[in-house]
């Protein structure tokens, strides 16, 4: 390891000599950073197989098959590295993901903007301002799609857990639909579980709060694994479409009307 170490030092001194006797407009501090993320695979590479470029060694764990290029977002601009491959395909370098965090955050801050009603064009524009990589119109439709992926895939989950006790309730919010703004319900339903851990399973989009529509998003929840005899209480407001569904759907269930939507002038 300290031979490595050495090594590497070595390297970064005369690529550091290297780029100071550049011309000052070169982006020298991007090329050291791309240079180091490269020393960097190549290293675990190196450590995967058990063995460097032509070494022959008893532990060798497999031989090298060339690379594949990935581009990286960092703070001081955008790198291309090569990415090292092995025959057998089993190479995974946990660089990306370490150094990506920032960027993952980044991603989801600009899934909640579109989400919030935000124009592709201003988010484009708020990413440049924010880490200084310009984001195409499409790159970011393409993050908002993968938002909408992680919801479906949350809402086919199985359950796992018994809910004996859910709170339902629904919200207006305005929504973008082909260009055009317009107010739907959000449907939500909370469950309680047998430890008394509240968390969201199930949030569906709908004209209305009618009997149907809440009534798929039960059926839903039916399918998902949660058992109607098991669901003790309900809480939720008034509503009589959503009351109906109940009805059907968890006749065994006790109701109770909730209290903010019974004491607050203004809720139905």
């Amino acid at each position: 390891m300290s031979q490595s170490r050495n090594t590497l030092q070595e390297k970064l001194r005369k690529k550091l000599e290297a780029v100071k006797s550049e011309e000052p407009e070169t982006d020298w501090l991007c090329d050291l950073v791309e240079w180091l993320y490269q020393e960097m695979l190549e290293m675990e590479f190196t450590d995967h197989l058990g063995a460097g470029p032509y070494e022959r060694t008893a532990g060798r764990q497999g031989y090298r098959n060339g690379y594949r290029e990935r581009q990286l977002h960092t703070r001081v601009g955008t790198v291309t590295l090569r990415v090292p491959r092995d025959r057998e395909g089993k190479f995974s370098t946990r660089l990306f993901e370490r150094c990506q965090r920032s960027e993952r955050a980044l991603i989801l801050a600009l899934q909640e903007a579109y989400v919030n009603g935000v124009s592709t064009r201003k988010v484009s524009r708020i990413t440049e301002k924010l880490c200084g990589t310009e984001f195409s119109k499409d790159q970011v439709s393409r993050m908002a799609q993968a938002l909408d992926d992680e919801l479906d895939r949350w809402r086919q989950q199985r359950f796992d857990k018994r809910y004996p006790y859910l709170v339902i309730d629904a919200r207006y919010e305005h929504v973008r639909d082909d260009g055009r703004v317009m107010s739907e319900g959000v449907l939500t339903v909370e469950g309680i579980n047998e430890q008394g851990h509240r968390e969201v399973i199930a949030v569906a989009m709908a004209p209305g709060e009618d009997k149907s529509s809440w009534g798929e998003l039960f059926r839903g929840l039916i399918e998902r694994g949660l058992n109607p005899s098991e669901v003790v209480c309900v809480t939720s407001d008034d509503h009589l479409g959503l009351r109906e569904a109940l009805q059907r759907y968890f006749p065994h269930a006790i109701w109770q009307r909730c209290q903010a939507h019974l004491s607050t002038p203004g809720w139905i």
